[in-house]
């Protein structure tokens, strides 16, 4: 990706012809104002909606470049459980696999398994029909993907990390599809996952469950017994006093720096005024004048 942009560059700061073929390259490849305006579709149960014969495309004619009307259909599955911009990267990855790519995004079923309701599968499957880079999302998906699955929804290629992924009855889910040669792995991001996501929140679970109390969530919305209730309530109040206690503290300590100032201001004037008060009465009641006052 890094490559093209910069050979685009120079193709552009040259006159002729090669420079116009450039252009019209990126436009091509730039996905259409109305992808960028309007969520994913989802895909139907029958498979893809799409009439365009759909020929076999090799791994060199799809970096080489397709058809406008023969976008090449890569496909990227997940759980995608706390939508996050791992995911998101991973996405991007596989959008920008080849120039011309339609991405189908699979949330696999056994989603089900983790006894979600169903706002929260709603949820996920809405977060992924408004990422950018998803042009299709396929509810429902199996773990293990079979020929007549890739063949019911036109799949070209299928893009994950290359990280083996166990089932019942096999080391790599994904081991039929690199065979076959179309598997195209895409990078992890380092640093972010769910499964770290799900730590923080696990690790700060008492500090969200007084927030949320705070906001207004009644202790049944968050599943939160009588008990822990009144503990939290109890914690609540105690931050609370110390708090204030805290603020106290602050402002007795500025009171106290403040008089201290002014203790200061006052004995330096009071030094002043006594250094000029002596100096007065020398001048007016020192010996010399006492001398001249007797000699009189």
């Amino acid at each position: 990706m890094v490559n093209r942009r910069r050979n685009g560059s120079r193709a552009n700061g040259r006159a002729g012809r090669g420079g116009v073929q450039t252009q019209q390259q990126q436009q091509r490849k730039r996905p259409p104002i109305k992808a960028l305006r309007e969520p994913a579709i989802f895909a139907k149960q029958s498979g893809s909606a799409s009439d365009t014969p759909h020929d076999k495309v090799t791994l060199a004619q799809a970096r080489r470049g397709t058809p406008a009307h023969r976008p090449v259909r890569v496909y990227a599955d997940g759980i995608f459980d706390l939508f996050h911009s791992g995911h998101a990267r991973a996405l991007m990855q596989a959008k920008n696999l080849f120039p011309n790519t339609q991405l189908i995004v699979g949330g696999e079923s056994h989603w089900h398994t983790y006894t979600l309701v169903h706002d929260a599968l709603t949820h996920k499957y809405k977060a992924l029909i408004h990422c950018r880079y998803v042009d299709e999302v396929v509810r429902d998906a199996p773990w293990t993907l079979t020929s007549e699955f890739l063949e019911k929804h036109k799949i070209d290629f299928v893009a994950h990390d290359d990280i083996p992924y166990t089932s019942a009855g096999s080391e790599d889910v994904y081991k039929h599809i690199k065979e076959a040669g179309m598997f195209v792995a895409t990078q992890r991001t380092e640093g972010i996952s769910t499964s770290d996501l799900i730590t923080r929140i696990v690790r700060n679970y008492d500090v969200y469950v007084r927030r949320n109390l705070q906001r207004g969530y009644t202790a049944r919305e968050l599943n939160v017994g009588f008990i822990k209730e009144k503990k939290y309530r109890l914690q609540e109040q105690v931050d609370r006093m110390k708090e204030t206690v805290r603020t106290v503290e602050e402002k007795s300590k500025h009171l106290v720096h403040r008089v201290e100032e002014k203790s200061h201001d006052l004995i330096y004037k009071w030094e002043e005024k006594s250094r000029e008060f002596i100096g007065n009465f020398l001048e007016l009641f020192g010996p010399d004048k006492a001398w001249v006052n007797e000699g009189h």
